[in-house]
């Protein structure tokens, strides 16, 4: 069961040629041996996803499309009467009592909830190391990273523990991880998929994505759960398009785009030439390279962490030990009693809570963070300006492979940069896709593909079309 497709185990569940209780059991088996291994999961819902699988059995009605699909949840969007953690010690016993609108869309069309992935604290966090449960570790090297925030929903589809997972995107959080470990991982337009029930970091960016081991899959996940939800003021009020249906066109007449100067310094020798190969693939199945200009992507790293900073500042003064979350003991006033909860956020959190008060403090907010969302308006008017000539934009996802455990630990803006080539697609608020594109050293590098907004079905057919003609998909770690 462990390499099969997500909607081909949806369609044997649904035809009777095997259960979702058996599919379940041999999930949640894995998942008991080899969690310790990769520190990918927090909490793995047996009750739950026992109770799922067996009301879809009994049900006499199962052709649904993902009945039985074993699905893993970053540990930052809400499971009811499943702890949800978001990797911070903050909400270490918090169980939310509703579920995110993706979870009920998921549940709805037959999947099966089997954990709470692990992550970088609050989603902050460019390799899964931010955590209140230790770091992740890479399926295709242990001493390295998985990638951040999302790392554990991508290693539980590297290693084909499960064929989807959900994970949440601020800067690069689900592409950035996929590329790293060697699977896809898609981010949505802004508003396209629901944001209820996903703890606030930045609010006009966050968004939930999906990782899966091919691109129809992933396709298919985006098909059932994005949608207009009147429980998120940012949900648009647009219609869904049959993305897996646009999986089945080739490449020919696309124009692809590729900002030249943008990728001029900072790649490792590896990941340029398994982009620059991509791309020969891409144009020898018909479609046309063009060169574009991103000028102001270049400062999209510096744009992102102030803009980011900014508002986490202002989501995460809720934890506060008054409202939800874990309450310090033994305080004797109040003022003691905040300073106490709030030094159980990490490192990290603490960093960019500091920062982002600056930031929007008086004498600075004009200079920082004002200046950041007119640099943010220019990203996605190159955007704009790009999509005018071509379909989609091309470039490396990560400019590194994973690197190790710990080596950037010391170092914030070098692990600021794993994010170079992603955050700009979050501050634009447009869709993007990593797929597998080959390997450096031994350790897979991801193509990124950068679309209009609300054209997701024109990444997913350029991200299939390249996923047919090369041999990456399916490709497991040996771990």
């Amino acid at each position: 069961m462990k390499a099969r497709r997500a909607l081909d185990i949806g369609r044997a569940v649904a035809n009777a040629e095997t259960t979702a209780s058996a599919v379940c059991e041999a999930t949640l088996e894995r998942l008991e041996h080899e969690t310790g291994r990769f520190n990918h999961f927090i909490t793995v819902a047996h009750e739950r996803a026992r109770a799922r699988a067996s009301a879809i059995d009994s049900a006499a009605d199962r052709p649904r499309p993902l009945a039985g699909v074993p699905i893993a949840v970053k540990d930052n969007i809400c499971t009811r009467g499943v702890r949800t953690t978001a990797a911070s010690r903050v909400l270490s016993d918090h169980v939310p009592l509703y579920d995110a609108t993706v979870i009920e869309r998921l549940e709805a069309a037959g999947a099966v909830i089997v954990g709470k992935t692990n992550c970088d604290e609050f989603a902050m966090g460019s390799s899964s190391e931010h955590s209140a449960f230790a770091a992740v570790r890479n399926p295709w090297d242990l001493s390295r990273i998985a990638g951040g925030s999302s790392g554990g929903s991508a290693v539980a589809v590297a290693t084909r523990q499960v064929p989807l997972a959900l994970g949440s995107e601020t800067g690069g959080s689900v592409r950035q991880p996929a590329a790293l470990c060697g699977v896809v991982g898609f981010k949505p337009t802004y508003g396209r998929i629901s944001r209820y029930g996903l703890i606030a970091f930045v609010s006009s960016m966050d968004q939930i994505g999906v990782f899966g081991a091919n691109v129809r899959d992933v396709a298919a996940c985006v098909g059932i759960i994005a949608g207009h939800d009147p429980r998120d003021a940012t949900s648009a009020l647009r219609p869904v398009d049959d993305y897996a249906a646009a999986t089945g066109d080739d490449s020919r007449g696309l124009r692809i785009g590729v900002p030249r100067a943008l990728l001029a310094e900072g790649l490792e020798n590896g990941v340029r030439d398994a982009f620059d190969e991509s791309l020969n693939v891409l144009r020898r199945d018909g479609a046309e390279i063009v060169d574009v200009a991103l000028p102001h992507s270049r400062y999209a790293t510096s744009t992102y962490a102030i803009v980011v900073m900014a508002e986490a500042s202002s989501n995460l003064s809720r934890f506060d030990g008054v409202r939800y979350g874990t309450r310090a003991t033994g305080a004797m006033n109040l003022e003691q009693m905040y300073s106490r909860t709030r030094a159980l956020f990490g490192h990290e959190v603490k960093r960019r809570i500091m920062l982002g008060t600056y930031v929007l403090s008086a004498g600075y907010y004009d200079a920082y963070y004002l200046k950041a969302q007119k640099v943010r308006a220019l990203i996605r008017q190159d955007f704009d300006r790009a999509f005018e000539r071509v379909d989609v934009v091309a470039t490396p996802t990560s400019p590194t492979t994973a690197f190790k455990l710990g080596e950037r630990l010391e170092n914030p803006v070098q692990m600021y940069l794993a994010d170079a080539f992603t955050a700009s697609a979050n501050l634009a608020g447009i869709p993007a896709i990593s797929v597998p594109c080959g390997f450096s050293s031994g350790l897979p590098v991801g193509l990124q593909l950068t679309g209009r907004a609300w054209e997701e079905a024109t990444l997913f057919r350029a991200a299939a079309a390249y996923e047919r003609l090369t041999p990456w998909t399916g490709q497991m770690p040996a771990a």
